[in-house]
């Protein structure tokens, strides 16, 4: 295939992979089809295979229980379920968080699909429970339609708006307080706008219960940018609707105020630095998130008739950590009752603090020492249910009471088919290229001396200001009982330590993730954790651009890679759907000092011929909204061209999954075992009998 060079800024880029970047080419899907064939040859002819994906399958298929993204309406209490061997999560309502075992299953999406390729993205009830709106979509394309359902007999009422929720800007929904109708999200259809254009511009509608939703009311977005993204949040009693406007994954946010009477005001714009702003319980007044001369944020507050932002004042001040603020996720922060909720970062680790309406600190609930805390939901009768976990402890409910200041154990608990209780986890600190403190979180077995002879896996991502915080992840168990150290590290890019920490790994300093990662790495072999031959890296996404960057700027650091759904070429990273969101944490060639920045780590253009790289595998899915399966393909064309070592170049692709959302139970043990058997194998932890 032929070569092709691109001039930016004055620098000739020349690459000969251009041609994988059509899916829909025969000869491309042909070369996928062989490189299927190839990795599946090498992974299912390694000794370890049955034993790993035995052990992989004991665990995900064993028939535990988790629950999350619990919501009231009225006295009824819904959650979403896992339950194996059921293939995906279904929809239940809940007598009670005492209650579990008594769920009543609503929708459960194998029974909408035999194949279980459909997937509930969301689901929001109607103020009184009656009806559920849910956005269903297929194959983990993340292309939701929003379809009703009856609670009390779970029957499709045949209402469906679609084209709701989406890839990258996702989708939301809020009810009108009487429930005759709800606002919306929505994408162009076809015909509204050149098909390039269709996975943007998202606007917020209106739509009446019975209605065709061709005739559904425009409320408002013509004038936001092609990238945004969109939050509805409605208070049910004064019927105003609070909409939250992202300009792409940068952290910039505006924010507007639908009152009772139609009128919409703008409380916020994108340079004002508010993240969030959400409702005090009676309506009257607003809480908002604060970055604004504060890089570790601040509450404020102002009443509902204040022109905008610039008359809130503080009421919790920027302390020493950080506040957690995620777009589409007010359960970090909450008011409830007489009570405002606050979660803090703590390089990590994350806790929930509780403050009087007027800011004055009051009794928090009992939480983790190192944990993580999240779900904040508001319970009828006043309490506040909070879920949290650990590395080794499985993620639970507590129901705190702030009458009594006690925090109780709900039945509402994730079992687990591993116990951890042989393993600990120790947080250490490497040093990074300039100086920069980075906080890596080790689990280990207990008792094993440090001398460098154990194999171990660390992992990291690094960006759009994400907090990665301690959670349990019981697939590790398969990891951690063949003797392998687990590590995560937390890099600049995320938000554990403010924006401060993220702005210093985005844009023009986006290096500082990779010197990060590298210093980590560095730190675990002199402290006699591992050495570079028994040491394995992995992550996804993001995390598969720091994959990425990592062996093309280090390729003796590790000796095995597995990189999920990566970025990699970042000069054409941009021109995709999903990377025009990414501009705004990126950058883009655009601009010249960005461009040379993009192009100096880019993990495409960093290969060099004939250069010795560790073990590659990596995995992408045909139906990836997020980043594009070509990001992979061409990253593997190259380094299969330029590997000068012995050492395996693999590319999987998986026909019927996306970015990760969604995918069936039997693709997800296929998936992880996949994983794990590369990395074993390449670390040399030898076989063990299934």
């Amino acid at each position: 295939m032929e070569a092709v060079t691109e001039t930016y800024h004055g620098v000739a880029v020349t690459e000969d992979y251009r041609w994988l970047e059509d899916s829909a080419d025969p000869k491309v899907l042909a070369w996928s089809e062989a490189q299927n064939a190839h990795a599946r040859a090498f992974l299912d002819g390694l000794e370890e295979r049955a034993s790993v994906e035995a052990d992989v399958r004991a665990i995900l298929a064993a028939e535990t229980v988790s629950h999350w993204g619990l919501t009231y309406a009225g006295q009824r209490l819904f959650a979403m379920k896992r339950q194996p061997p059921k293939a995906q999560p279904f929809l239940v309502e809940l007598p009670s968080f005492d209650e579990p075992e008594g769920a009543r299953v609503i929708v459960d999406p194998e029974a909408l699909d035999p194949d279980a390729l459909v997937t509930i993205d969301w689901y929001e009830p109607s103020p009184d429970g009656a009806l559920l709106a849910v956005s269903l979509s297929r194959a983990g394309t993340e292309s939701g339609d929003v379809h009703l359902f009856r609670t009390d007999t779970g029957e499709a009422t045949g209402e469906v708006v679609p084209r709701v929720n989406g890839g990258t800007a996702g989708g939301a929904l809020a009810w009108l307080p009487d429930g005759r109708g709800f606002y919306y999200t929505r994408y162009p259809r076809p015909g509204e706008r050149p098909d390039e254009d269709l996975a943007f511009y998202q606007q917020v509608y209106l739509h009446a219960l019975g209605a065709d939703p061709t005739d559904d009311h425009y409320e408002l977005g013509a004038d936001l940018p092609r990238i945004a993204e969109i939050d509805l949040c409605l208070h049910r009693e004064t019927g105003q609707l609070l909409v939250t406007v992202q300009d792409g994954d940068g952290g910039e946010f505006a924010h507007f105020l639908r009152a009772s009477d139609g009128a919409y005001r703008q409380l916020s714009n994108f340079d004002d630095r508010v993240v969030q702003i959400l409702f005090a319980s009676d309506g009257q007044s607003l809480f908002l998130v604060s970055f604004d001369d504060a890089p570790k944020g601040q509450v404020l507050r102002m009443p509902v008739a204040a022109k905008d932002a610039s008359e809130a004042t503080v009421v919790v001040p920027e302390g020493e950590d950080t506040v957690v603020s995620d777009f589409g996720e007010p359960e970090y922060v909450t008011a409830h009752g007489e009570r405002l909720y606050v979660t803090y970062q703590l390089g990590g680790p994350s806790q929930i603090r509780a403050f009087e309406l007027d800011g004055t600190p009051a009794p928090a609930p009992e939480q983790h020492e190192i944990g993580t805390v999240a779900g904040l939901t508001g319970a009828p009768d006043g309490t506040l249910l909070f879920e949290t976990a650990s590395f080794v402890d499985p993620w639970a409910f507590f129901r705190f009471d702030p009458a009594e200041g006690v925090t109780h154990a709900t039945a509402l608990v994730s079992t687990s088919p591993v116990d951890f209780s042989g393993f600990e986890v120790v947080r250490e600190f490497a040093t990074s290229k300039d100086g920069t403190q980075i906080p890596v979180n080790i689990l280990k077995p207990k008792g094993i001396l440090l001398d460098g002879s154990h194999p171990a896996v660390v992992t990291g991502y690094g960006g759009y200001g994400v907090n990665i915080t301690p959670s349990f992840r019981k697939t590790h168990h398969a990891l951690l009982s063949r003797g392998v150290i687990t590590a995560v590290a937390n890099l600049r890019g995320g938000g554990e330590y403010g924006e401060e920490w993220h702005l210093q790994g985005n844009l023009t300093h986006k290096q500082n993730v990779f010197d990060d990662f590298h210093a980590v790495l560095t730190h675990l072999v002199q402290r006699g954790y591992t050495a570079p031959e028994r040491l394995g890296i992995m992550g996804g996404s993001n995390g598969g651009l720091l994959m990425g960057a990592t062996f093309t700027q280090h390729p003796d650091a590790a000796k095995a890679v597995v990189s999920t759904v990566g970025i990699y070429d970042m000069l054409r990273v941009e021109l995709s759907a999903n990377g025009a969101f990414n501009v705004p944490e990126f950058g883009t060639v655009k601009d010249e000092a960005q461009f040379r920045a993009l192009h100096a780590y880019s993990p495409y253009h960093r290969v060099v011929d004939g250069t010795a790289y560790p073990a590659i595998l990596l995995m992408t899915g045909a139906n990836d909204p997020r980043v594009e399966p070509m990001q992979s393909r061409k990253m593997t064309a190259r380094l299969q061209a330029a590997q000068a070592a012995d050492a395996p170049i693999l590319l999987r692709t998986s026909d019927d999954s996306g970015h990760g959302h969604g995918m069936p139970l039997e693709a997800r043990i296929a998936w992880i075992a996949d994983e794990y058997v590369f990395l074993l194998h390449q670390l040399g932890v030898a076989p063990s009998t299934p």
